[in-house]
């Protein structure tokens, strides 16, 4: 199983950035896909996740609204779509997955997923 992350960087508080994720391996079309961050000195968290069809989504409660998760499955990648960033925002974010879970928000509620990508660090200036 791969999950090879791209995107992030450095912007503004108020900007945007798109993460890609694009995936390969054990039928991952068929399976949650979602994405975790951890900011420096705490815990991860799960804060967005779409099931294998795209027809379930899930948001942690701190990014509603603000950030939108979908996915191609034609081109095996996962995008999350993040408007309005906050300092607060700032983490390292990685793609991940877990065959054990179909559905979006057991897979972001997992307490650690099986599989994780290599992480893209996102940062908002104030």
């Amino acid at each position: 199983v791969q999950l090879q992350a791209s995107g992030g960087g450095l912007v503004q508080a108020g900007g945007s950035l798109r993460l890609s994720c694009q995936f390969s391996g054990f039928n991952l079309d068929r399976n949650a896909i979602g994405w975790f961050r951890q900011a420096p000195g705490k815990e991860h968290e799960g804060i967005s996740c779409i099931s294998s069809s795209g027809s379930s989504t899930y948001y942690t409660d701190s990014v509603k609204g603000r950030f939108t998760i979908s996915r191609d499955n034609a081109k095996s990648t996962v995008y999350l779509q993040m408007n309005s960033l906050k300092p607060e925002d700032t983490a390292v974010y990685y793609c991940v997955a877990d065959p054990g879970y179909s559905l979006s928000h057991l897979l972001c509620r997992s307490p650690y997923p099986n599989f994780w990508g290599q992480g893209t660090q996102v940062t908002v200036s104030s």
